[in-house]
């Protein structure tokens, strides 16, 4: 189930308010904490696995073994706690192993039988195993927790129902983002919701399903066809224009998501936080690493980066660390050699700008380094759509030489529909700052700030409006990020 599917938007997020908003209520009243609150816990809990169940029924089991092992493995991992390391090795060698079965198991299967080693006849077999929904975020989810536990950053959970509403929370459950539990433990044990909270929680949640709806869903489109052309047919600039659609499509789908789970988050009481922040607004490829997947930069950073040594051991050192960490987050991103060299093109990018840092950059190179940073990144895009080496091949090689005459007339007519086209400048509008600016712009004009709150909220049920007709009538409705 997708926040912007018809069963959620009119059947189970009406229902999740009608209940637990009262709870809250209550809660509030109570001060924010006692038997209401964990009552509305308890709510969300149950709302949360009947949501995860919706989608994946027979694997709801790899979900709640796998809490159950992160609530044991932070009581092992307690400051006193004798035997604590081995438990930290234990618990995360488990969490690991979990991911590993499920995720790259196939791709295990694939190395051996190319090298015609068959696993022991469980080659086949694997082959069949369905990858649980989530399971890459929440797998990280139960990692943080008990490395934090152990370095003494948050105090172990003591209720296994607070635990587990955290873990299977359903706004941040399949897609994040990558919430640490230290960030919201105290949401636990003492909530309060105000109008403001569910105000902003609803205008983010509205945003975010416009961005999804109004424009990934519909410059999907455009990025589907161009790929799917035969590589002798596809020229450069429907090559070029595909692309640019992919890198809209994936940047305001995800981050739609985000903004969805964010708002639903804040609508219960719960600060999560950012994810993304104008990425391709970035100056170079370290810059869009802050921006884009915030949670999961950060979790690479102080999880992985930071204990091999980080940038503390000079430049080769730091350059191999970079290229270490991108692999295994390209691999993170599924089992294949595509996001394995998705993941070691950004890491050699990082590791080259580590390496010249500090070095004079001429004053007439200096603007140079946002269009940079944009070539770089679509370019990267082509090894995470692709489904294969060969495929990507073939698209850069669309991409660099002309592979027949027509220009943008090799795209199928559908693909170049009005809203695809509104859909398209849409996102290079939004996709850089220019909400903040023109937001700046108003509050300095005494005049034009008083519109800008009726002129906010006619604009966001106006979004609301469209997004509930192009769901209704059934549109094209992809989740780009429910393949990890």
């Amino acid at each position: 189930m997708v926040f912007s599917s018809v069963i959620f938007l009119f059947l189970l997020l009406p229902t999740v308010l009608a209940i637990g908003l009262p709870l809250q209520l209550l809660t509030n009243r109570n001060g924010g904490t006692g038997v209401w609150l964990g009552w509305t816990n308890f709510w969300l809990l149950t709302v949360s696995l009947l949501f995860y169940a919706w989608g994946e029924p027979r694997l709801i089991w790899v979900l709640l073994a796998s809490c159950l092992l992160n609530y044991l493995g932070g009581i092992g991992c307690a400051p006193g706690r004798r035997g604590r390391r081995i438990a930290l090795f234990v618990v995360v060698a488990a969490n690991l192993s979990l991911l590993a079965f499920f995720k790259y198991g196939v791709l295990a299967a694939d190395i051996g039988r190319r090298i015609h080693w068959d696993f022991f006849g469980l080659g086949k077999w694997w082959f069949s195993v369905t990858l649980p929904l989530g399971i890459s975020f929440y797998s990280f989810h139960g990692i943080s927790y008990v490395v934090d536990v152990w370095r003494g950053k948050t105090a172990n959970s003591r209720s296994l129902r607070d635990f587990a509403c955290y873990y299977a929370l359903f706004p941040q459950l399949v897609a994040g983002p990558i919430v640490r539990y230290s960030e919201v433990a105290a949401y636990f044990v003492s909530r309060r919701v105000c109008w403001e909270d569910l105000a902003e929680g609803a205008w983010r949640f509205v945003g975010g399903l416009g961005k999804k709806v109004l424009v990934a869903n519909q410059v999907a489109t455009l990025a589907d066809c161009v790929f799917a052309l035969p590589s002798g047919a596809r020229t450069p600039a429907a090559a070029w224009l595909g692309l640019s659609a992919y890198a809209l499509q994936i940047y305001f789908d995800f981050s739609g998501y985000s903004d969805m789970a964010i708002g639903l988050g804040r609508m219960f009481g719960f600060r999560f936080p950012e994810n993304f922040f104008y990425p391709y607004a970035a100056r170079s490829m370290r810059e869009f690493w802050r921006r884009w997947h915030m949670t999961l930069s950060r979790f690479f950073r102080d999880y992985l980066y930071i204990p091999l040594g980080g940038n503390r051991h000079g430049a080769l050192r730091t350059g191999a660390n970079l290229l270490l960490v991108f692999a295994l987050c390209g691999l993170w991103h599924g089992a294949s050699w595509n996001f394995l060299m998705w993941g070691l093109f950004h890491g050699f990018f990082l590791a080259s700008e580590r390496f010249f840092e500090g070095a004079a950059i001429p004053g007439w190179l200096r603007p140079m380094g946002h269009p940079y940073a944009v070539v770089v990144t679509l370019l990267s895009w082509v090894l995470f759509r692709c489904d294969s080496w060969s495929q990507s091949i073939a698209y850069y090689h669309s991409l660099m030489f002309a592979g027949g005459g027509g220009g943008l007339a090799v795209i199928p007519w559908n693909a170049l529909a009005p809203n695809v086209a509104y859909a398209f400048s849409a996102g290079l509008l939004l996709c850089v700052p220019t909400l903040p600016a023109v937001a700046a712009w108003c509050s300095g004009r005494p005049i034009i700030r008083h519109l800008v709150g009726p002129c906010s909220a006619a604009a966001q049920l106006a979004v609301l409006f469209l997004c509930l007709l192009a769901i209704g009538s059934g549109s094209h409705n992809p989740f780009i990020y429910y393949r990890f």
